[in-house]
């Protein structure tokens, strides 16, 4: 499971620094991760909300790593790292599953540029996230 950890963190730190990327002008990605409608964007986040994403997304990156590397026998802080991690599956399953609307498996809007790639990658990434952060708490 260590590789599978690892891996995880990984992609939560890379995520986290393509937030901070686009906090300081980046524009690589950034029309593929906003979903639109008829060519308008349905979220505009400001750049102090972008980076507040990118830091949970690094914070979210460390919770990863202490369910898989620490020794919960001598750490008493067990039950935060095991609520924060059942936290984190049931919003990562919630955020593949969807609003229904622009965002999600069961989303209505699928022509657009977001949805495609919502489709192939972000809502399967959100699913796997959410299956890796339930076995790391199930492991503690």
């Amino acid at each position: 499971m260590s590789f599978v950890a690892t891996i995880t963190i990984l992609a939560l730190i890379i995520m986290g620094l393509f937030h901070f990327y686009w906090v300081f002008g980046g524009k690589v990605g950034l029309d593929k991760a906003l979903p639109t409608k008829d060519g308008i964007k349905l979220l505009n986040p400001s750049k102090a909300l972008t980076f507040f994403v990118g830091v949970v997304l690094i914070v979210f990156a460390y919770i990863a790593y202490a369910l898989q590397f620490y020794d919960f026998t001598v750490n008493e802080n067990q039950n935060f790292y095991l609520y924060s991690g059942i936290f984190l599956s049931t919003i990562f399953t919630l955020r593949a599953i969807g609003e229904f609307n622009a965002v999600g498996f069961f989303k209505k809007i699928k022509d657009t540029e977001f949805a495609i790639y919502d489709t192939r990658y972000f809502s399967p990434l959100c699913i796997i996230l959410g299956v890796v952060f339930a076995i790391l708490v199930y492991k503690v």
